[in-house]
């Protein structure tokens, strides 16, 4: 009978062991090829000095003097610093009083919107009734109107009450829009049905699961919400226009709308150069709190955005 030899390898004739597990380096993993990205990082540089160009002339032409913004309206000379723009326009123009009456409208009405909008929106997001769906449709529907069909019908509205100028006119007509009980709307859908649930068996009431429970997992799409209101608010200028025409209640947007006319009217002999250095004083002014507060909640208005666009 015959045997086959077997063939061993290495030097002590001894069979090669299979590697082990831990022996079994995995390869290198391939470096993913960086993709230039100046071509983007140029066209956003672009974009950012298209945006801040007129806004950073207009701030820096309001501390030259009237003649100078007109004469060399692209240059700066340090040394003609003056505030004389900035002191004329209050003496010419109220400007302070227009400030006044936006602040009294944006805190009332901000508050109404913050508060109802999502009190609303918790209901069609977290509650069955009788057409819901129907109710939320006419809700939407609102937002293809135009601004302009409502002016009318609302002025009729607000004559009826007797509230044409007053604050009552300026605050309550689109208090609680359609627009945030949607995006409310929208926030409120990605908060568990647990969470609402276990409050319910621990004795919570729905007002107490709003305030305890809902309020604080929404609070980024509160922030968010609460930036676009005060931008809508602070810068609205076709109702205040038409439901407050005295001087007593305008805002500040409608006293600039007509500053050329005050400067002119408190002023006599005032050229275009001395209504446009106060025209560019005021509207500096104008810019500082929207600035301010884009700066401060600038994280939150992020992190509202994305909340706002979880698919409910």
């Amino acid at each position: 009978m015959t045997t086959t030899p077997t063939v061993l390898d290495g030097p002590s004739g001894a069979a090669p062991a299979a590697p082990s597990p831990a022996d079994r380096t995995p390869p290198p993993p391939r470096k993913r090829r960086a993709r230039p990205r100046i071509g983007t990082q140029a066209f956003l540089l672009v974009l950012m000095v298209a945006f801040l160009a007129p806004v950073v002339w207009a701030i820096v032409s309001a501390f030259k003097p009237a003649n100078d913004i007109i004469r060399d309206p692209l240059g700066f000379d340090p040394g003609s610093f003056t505030l004389d723009n900035f002191t004329a326009m209050f003496h010419d123009v109220p400007i302070a009083h227009g400030f006044l009456n936006t602040a009294i409208v944006l805190v009332v009405k901000g508050a109404i919107t913050l508060f109802f909008a999502p009190l609303a929106a918790y209901a069609f997001a977290k509650y069955d009734f009788i057409g819901k769906n129907v109710i939320f449709g006419a809700v939407l529907i609102t937002l293809m109107l135009p601004t302009i069909v409502l002016i009318i019908p609302l002025l009729l509205e607000m004559k009826t009450f007797g509230w044409v100028n007053t604050y009552q006119a300026l605050i309550l007509p689109g208090s609680v829009d359609a627009f945030a009980i949607f995006w409310m709307r929208q926030v409120i859908s990605a908060v568990p049905d647990e969470l609402l649930d276990a409050a319910r068996v621990d004795g919570c009431g729905e007002f107490g699961i709003f305030w305890r429970v809902v309020v604080p997992v929404i609070r980024p799409g509160l922030a968010g919400l609460a930036v676009l209101t005060i931008m809508n608010i602070y810068n609205d200028f076709v109702w205040p226009v038409v439901a407050a025409s005295s001087d007593r209640m305008a805002t500040l947007q409608v006293v600039l709308s007509t500053l050329a006319q005050n400067i002119t009217g408190n002023r006599i002999g005032a050229d275009y150069a001395t209504v446009t250095g106060e025209l560019l004083a005021a509207s500096s002014l104008a810019l500082i709190p929207l600035l301010v507060l884009f700066i401060v909640l600038q994280r939150h208005f992020i992190n509202g955005i994305l909340a706002g666009s979880v698919k409910g």
